[in-house]
This record gives structure tokens, sequence and C-alpha cells, in this order.
């Protein structure tokens, strides 16, 4: 068995993977960039090493600076976790000639399926069935436009070394199609250096399905049976659940056999996933379910295969680079009932989902001893959410007998999360699930565009709820009654999230005496914050004067007007890119671009002040 292993990653899949390896007695090596000095991973492992600063590209995204890191320590073995450098050929080659064990794929089965063009020409000689599209090597705009036309739309821009939702636009129509591909490539170059795009028919009534496969160096590849992913927003996967809803027996021995397939097509060892697009609108069928790629690492949402089949994937990972054979034949394999994990990002739904940033001053997700419920984490009540990385801070995991009471356990755990000052998804995934179309099993790809508003939590807290907290505050001599923003009325006046609010009393003048702090209160997913208003001081208003702001810290990487122009209500006026997505910044009304402070790869704080515009 491997002695020492180090993780080249960080957060909840540094904490996953040392969680398993100390199970096995192996010894962790962390490391760390100057912003994850103090995180979780760095002081559950054995041993940290500093990799550089805080930016990705500086430091976990740097293949010298890991390997000087497993030098120093000793490590016998390089783990990749998913993201940063997990699919990088030319990184796990240099970690094999190092004479270190490489947790993954052989390189060359990285190239074969990291490209995705390259990859869906190999699955169409091996016989699997491929999603129509566009794969030439030629890339100029007029080109893509032509073939985008040719296979008619709606079509999906993908980066051809993409994933993660990166790099890749729906195009609706012609008139659109420039435009997204500016801003893919951009994205592209951004996220994998390589800004090549592919060209494919976007499905309309689209079902994720991927299917978790696993080879050993002894010419051995199983599958552990489907996962349904199709629960996104803007191409990123929201919740996920195995095995898929709706899938029939005949189909699964069918898009199963398709991935052991295409695994044995790369000589595949190790953890990967076969991804697929579904043809839903007449149900899942074998003839309606294409090849889309594969990811050549451990999966985020490999806790709900793990859920469901009772197997330790990073620990048959460990074991097949040790060179082992696979812990289970296909035919001891079998599917347990249901999970279903959702993913809690750091991000206000109320403000079209941009990452929030700060310290997590309170974070309870409960105690899964007695919600049942897996929590795989990074950060703990005081650590920092940065915006130097992706956004998720926590994956919560139900297992039930049923589909149904999976939904029910993960939903009653995330109505019970608290999460604050720092915003996150977790009311908009208790409205996701609660939703009839997911309660029903009638998911797809859209579901979420689709249903827009109605996946909202709600803005305010319900006055049971408000009532609870005032009292909290200020004793029980009170009675029902809140308005916001409304002239007090036998009133004491609150600050709500910063917002004031007036809520009557029984006897106000001596529970205003009473008076003394701030409380939180969680509902639905949500907590807020209620502070007295003489305490907490003045709250800020909303302006409604043109001003442009940076909604976060980030980098302008497209200004698309100048000084003096016309504008109109909802023209983009400039592109800022953070925490590895690109946010769009348009204009509130129609009128003159009266002041513009933003050039292109200048560095913004939030709050900057970008442009400004003057009424028409």
């Amino acid at each position: 068995m491997i002695p020492s292993l180090l993780i080249a990653n960080r957060g909840e899949i540094a904490c996953r993977i040392i969680r398993t390896a100390r199970a096995m007695g192996i010894r962790t090596i962390a490391v760390f960039s100057t912003a994850d000095a103090n995180a979780l991973h760095v002081r559950e492992a054995d041993e940290a090493v500093a990799i550089g600063p805080a930016a990705a590209r500086d430091s976990y995204l740097l293949p010298a600076n890991i390997l000087a890191a497993a030098r120093e320590s000793g490590a016998a073995a390089i783990h990749p976790g998913y993201g940063f450098l997990s699919e990088n050929a030319d990184f796990a080659q240099a970690v094999i000639d190092a004479g270190l064990i490489w947790v993954g794929p052989n390189p060359d089965s990285i190239r074969a399926m990291g490209l995705k063009d390259a990859a869906k020409a190999r699955m169409i000689a091996a016989g699997v069935p491929v999603t129509p599209g566009y794969l030439g090597e030629d890339q100029s705009p007029d080109r893509l436009a032509a073939e985008a036309a040719r296979i008619g739309y709606p079509v999906l821009i993908k980066a051809v070394a993409g994933g993660g939702g990166k790099g890749m636009r729906q195009v609706d129509d012609a008139g659109a199609f420039a435009d997204a591909l500016a801003s893919c490539r951009r994205e592209a170059a951004a996220s994998f250096g390589d800004d090549r795009v592919l060209i494919e028919k976007y499905i309309l009534a689209p079902r994720h399905i991927e299917v978790q496969v696993f080879g050993d160096r002894h010419g051995q590849v199983v599958h552990l049976f489907e996962r349904d992913c199709s629960l996104q927003r803007r191409h990123q996967k929201v919740i996920e659940e195995a095995p898929a809803p709706g899938m029939d027996g005949e189909t699964r021995a069918s898009v199963c056999a398709a991935a052991v397939t295409a695994a044995r097509a790369v000589d595949y060892v190790g953890a990967g996933t076969i991804e697929f697009i579904a043809d839903a609108s007449q149900g899942l069928r074998a003839d309606r379910i294409w090849f889309m790629e594969m990811n050549t690492r451990l999966q985020v949402e490999h806790p709900v295969t793990e859920a469901i089949t009772g197997q330790d994937l990073v620990e048959w990972q460990l074991r097949v680079a040790a060179g082992e054979p696979l812990p289970c034949t296909q035919d001891e394999l079998a599917i347990h009932g249901h999970a279903i994990e959702a993913r809690l990002y750091a991000e206000d739904p109320a403000k079209g989902f941009l990452p929030s940033i700060g310290t997590l001053e309170a974070f309870d997700l409960g105690d899964p001893a007695e919600s049942g419920v897996r929590v795989d984490t990074g950060v703990e009540q005081g650590s920092v959410i940065s915006p130097f990385y992706d956004p998720m801070i926590a994956k919560l995991i139900a297992h039930g007998a049923t589909r149904e009471e999976a939904r029910e356990r993960l939903a009653d755990a995330l109505d019970e999360a608290i999460v604050w000052p720092v915003r996150c998804n977790a009311g908009f995934l208790v409205e996701a699930l609660d939703h009839p179309d997911f309660v029903a099993g009638r998911v797809d790809t859209g579901l979420i565009a689709r249903e827009g508003e109605a996946l909202m939590p709600p803005a305010l807290p319900s006055e049971e709820a408000l009532i609870a907290a005032a009292t909290a505050l200020t004793g029980p001599a009170f009675v029902p009654g809140l308005r916001l923003n409304a002239a007090p009325r036998r009133a004491g006046m609150f600050l709500l999230d910063g917002q004031p609010i007036a809520i009557d009393f029984a006897e106000a003048d001596e529970a205003d005496e009473a008076i003394t702090t701030s409380v939180l209160m969680s509902e639905g997913g949500q907590t807020w914050a209620l502070a007295p208003f003489r305490a907490a001081g003045k709250a800020a208003g909303g302006a409604s004067d043109g001003a442009i702001l940076a909604p976060m810290p980030g980098r302008v990487i497209a200004v698309d007007v100048a000084a003096g122009d016309a504008v109109v209500r909802g023209q983009k006026l400039l592109t800022l890119e953070a925490m590895k997505m690109e946010h769009s910044l348009t204009a509130p009304f129609d009128g003159t671009l009266a002041e513009l402070n933003a050039a292109v790869g200048a560095q913004v704080t939030e709050g900057t002040l970008l442009a400004k515009i003057a009424e028409a």
C-alpha cells in the first residue's frame, strides 16, 4: 500500500481524500497557498507545505511547485483531486517521471479523452453513439458560424479542453452567435489556456446522464451504475442523484455497457466518468442517449455513487494506483436505495447568483449522526470564503430506501442550514428539491432556467420567524405585525440584514429598553440578522442614479462601450471575470454613458465605480 500521499488540491476534496487515506493508514500531506494557510484541509493533514500566492495560477496550478512540495515532504504518491491539475496529462507524466505514484489514469488516456473533438472521434471509431456536431480543425468564426447554421439552432458552443461548465454557451439564433463565441473563447483561454471550441446540437429536452467507470492495471473495467446530473444552472451542476429517475433495466444495461466500451477504448485505469446527453422527450431510451465527453478523474458528485453501492471510491483509487486489482467484480456490484447530493455555493440567488465572499461568522449544517445526511466540506465556522477559488463550500448527500425518502431528508437538512453573513444558495436548493417537477422526477437541464422566479426563496422571513427573533432581542412583550420600511406605529425599529423594519410591540417603551444585541434567524435554508436600529446605525440605501458598481472583486476582461455613447436598458457595458466565471454588467435604463472608469485588465474591488449612466 502507498505509505504517504500528497493531495494536490484544496477545500472539501482535499479533506475528503485525507479522511479515506487516514483510515487506510496512509500519511497525508496537504499543500496550500497564502490564502489557505489556515484552511481546514491544512490542519487535517499530517503535514502541510506552502506552494505560493493566493491566485491558483501562482500556486495550485503550478506543477513545479507541487512536485517541489512532494520532494520536500517525501511523498510517495500524488492525488490530484478534481479541478486544477487533475486532467493535465503533462503533470501526470511529470509525477511518474519523478518516480512518484500518480493516483489517476495513464497520461495517454487523459490526452485521448481530454480534447472533446478527438475524444468524440475515438468514440465513433469504437462504436459509441455521439451527439451530432462539428469537431473540425478550422476554428475561424465564419466556419464555426456556418457549421452552427448547418447543424441547426439551438446549438451549444463548448471549449475543446473544457469542463465544469467553463467555456460553454447555448446559442439560440445566428444573431447571438458571434458574441457567444467570443465570450466562450475568452473564458476557455482563461480557464484552460486553449480557446478552441466545438459545436454540438443542443437537445431541447436534455437529461445529463453519466456513468461511473473504474479500471485497473490487470485489464478489468467495471461500471458503478449511473448518476443523473440534469438539474443545472448555466451548465453548472446543482443537484445530482443516483440512480437516474425513470431509468429502466434495459436502458441502464445499454448505457452502462457503452460507458465500459468507451473506457476500454482508451485502456482506462482508475476512476472516470462517461457523460451522456439524453433526449428525454419520450422518456429515457437507449437509442436517444449519446456520448458527450469523459472526465478522467473523480467527480464532485461521486458520493451519491458511494451511497448506493456501499463503496469508497477514493479507496478504490488508492488501491488501483498501488497496483491492486479492483475491489469488486461487476457481478458483485448492485444498487441499494437512492441518493441525492446538493452543492452548497457561496453565492446570492437574490443578486443573480453572484459569488459571495467573507468570513463565515456562523456556519452550521447540522449533525450528520442526527440528520442522516453526509456533509463534505473544506470550511468551518470562522473560515474565510475568498474570491480566488470556486465558490462551492460544501456538499450535502442524503441516502434513503426510496428517492422520496432521500429527497425529504436532504431538504430538511438544507432547511435548517445556517450560513452567515456570507450568502449561500441553501434556500434555492430547498425550493428546487420541493418543486413539483423534481418531486415527480421530471428533470431536465432546462428546469431551473424555465422556472426562474418560482425557485427563488422568499426575500423575507415569515412573520413567525421574525417574531421569534425580535422576542429574543426584546423579551416577550410583543404582538404580531411587521412592515418593511414602514413608519413606526407603537413599534420598535430594527434592521433586517441592514434594511429598516418596524415591528409592533404591546409595550414598546419597556421592550425598547431591553434591546442589547443582534440575533440570527434561519428559515428555509436562509439566514438573516435582526439588529436594533439604533445599535446598528443607518441602513445603506440602494442607488438609482445609474452608477455601475463592481459586484465583487475581479478583473475587467472586456469593455464594450466608450464614454459619451448612447446606451439602452439591458445593453452589455463591460465584462468582469471573478471566481473563474464571466459576469456581464448591463445598463439599468436608457441614457448616455457619462463616466467610464473601467479598462481591460484592471483589477477592481467590490463597490468600485466602473461607469455611470445619465438618463436620456
